[in-house]
């Protein structure tokens, strides 16, 4: 078959078997000219497109929340200052969090190089806009109620209380902080923990404490301890001013319980059961 125009042949079968030549136009070195500029304007706004796509800020890449809606961390230490340190940095570089709280009983007060490390940690880590808030609440007096006294000018009504040692993802902290939105009254936490009715006597009735294994076995929890959970900021106020105050003594004496205080204090304030995320910290 004979090609004119510079064409290039081809067959089409039609349904009655029949052969239909066809041909395809060459453009002209003249039309390829016409086409050019078209051609890389089309080329510069894929690769515009491109750009904005890969700098467009997605929730996965973390987007900084306007003031007041993300969440404050209180963090508890005692003369570990490396690991507070790391706490600080780790953190501060979560995309919800406004300021960090640290907790400090310890006699003497934090050294100067000490503020001034943390506080450069904390910013140069921030995610934030105007970078992370960084205070020290220092207490005179050794208590473990200490973690718990109310701060009267937190910007933030989610609070993520949280030992020293404890590291938990970013990405799992952001999901707690999701589900505390949902449920604000209520505590959200990664660490469960059980009791049950052990046996009465006469007529008062005795509760046994079930670390992770109770819970892994039976299948239950009723509680999350304050070493990585979420609550509201209120709770602090509850806690320090209208919680019974035998028990803040109890806690001062044995050193002990703070925890499983406020656990039972939140759910007896809201009559509300805790909500276990699971989570894997970094470290512990």
């Amino acid at each position: 078959m004979r090609g004119g125009g510079g064409g290039i042949p081809l067959v089409l079968f039609s349904g009655s078997n029949r052969r239909i030549p066809l041909r395809l136009r060459q453009l002209s070195p003249g039309s390829f000219a016409r086409i050019k500029p078209l051609l890389y304007w089309c080329l510069a706004f894929a690769l515009l497109l491109l750009l904005l796509l890969r700098r467009r800020p997605s929730h996965s890449s973390g987007t900084p929340l306007c003031p007041g809606k993300g969440y404050t961390i209180l963090i508890n230490t005692w003369k570990r200052n490396d690991l507070l340190k790391q706490s600080v940095v780790h953190y501060a570089s979560c995309v919800g969090v406004e300021s960090i709280h640290i907790v400090w009983s310890e006699p003497d007060q934090p050294s100067d190089s000490l503020c001034d490390a943390l506080w450069q940690a904390a910013q140069l880590n921030s995610r934030g806009c105007n970078g992370t808030e960084l205070r020290f609440d220092l207490n005179e007096e050794d208590s473990l109620n200490n973690r718990f006294k109310e701060i009267v000018d937190l910007e933030t009504d989610a609070i993520f209380s949280i030992d020293d040692d404890v590291l938990f993802p970013c990405a799992s902290v952001e999901l707690a902080f999701r589900v505390w939105q949902s449920a604000p009254t209520t505590m959200v936490g990664f660490v469960p923990r059980m009791h049950r009715l052990d046996r009465m006597k006469g007529n008062e009735e005795y509760y046994r404490y079930g670390g992770w294994w109770s819970v892994w076995w039976m299948g239950t929890y009723s509680m999350v301890l304050s070493k990585a959970a979420f609550f509201h900021k209120r709770y602090l106020n509850l806690y320090t001013n209208h919680m019974p105050a035998s028990i803040r003594h109890y806690v001062t004496k044995y050193r002990n319980c703070e925890d499983i205080a406020m656990s039972f204090l939140v759910a007896n304030t809201t009559g509300a059961p805790p909500i276990w995320v699971k989570g894997e910290d970094t470290i512990s």
